[in-house]
């Protein structure tokens, strides 16, 4: 089976390197624009009316051969799927963000942890009445 993505935009982030980016987005006040392609800027129509979004990003820089890794603040070897780690063999990357502000086709938001280039693949609305659960 083949899968085929294109991505609808890319990131503009102060982060060019892995080490500079912080572990989860969420733990930043950093912001990051979101520079959409011109052929998905009708896709924007309303987004503006959000609070929250889901940002998928592919991050291109990552070791897709990875399967084990240690996460951060934890001794214990883990199997990627058990973890957040940017290291996995379809590195797709799933964030919440703030949006701040939208403006001809670039979203400024914030809580993105991805490096400065990354292709963006989807973007979704954040609904607290569908994708906040409680508990673990």
């Amino acid at each position: 089976m083949t899968i085929e993505l294109h991505p609808i935009g890319y990131v503009r982030s102060p982060y060019r390197q892995r080490g500079d980016a912080p572990r989860q987005g969420r733990l930043s006040d950093t912001e990051s624009e979101i520079v959409i392609d011109p052929p998905y800027l009708p896709g924007l129509f309303r987004i503006g009316e959000k609070k929250h979004l889901f940002v998928l990003c592919w991050f291109d820089r990552a070791d897709r051969g990875t399967l084990r890794v240690f996460p951060p603040h934890n001794p214990v070897e883990h199997g990627v799927f058990a973890t957040r780690s940017p290291d996995r063999p379809n590195p797709v990357a799933l964030s919440i963000v703030d949006l701040i502000e939208v403006q001809d086709g670039v979203l400024r938001v914030r809580g993105l942890d991805a490096l400065d280039g990354t292709p963006v693949i989807d973007i979704k609305p954040y609904s607290p009445e569908i994708d906040a659960l409680g508990g673990d």
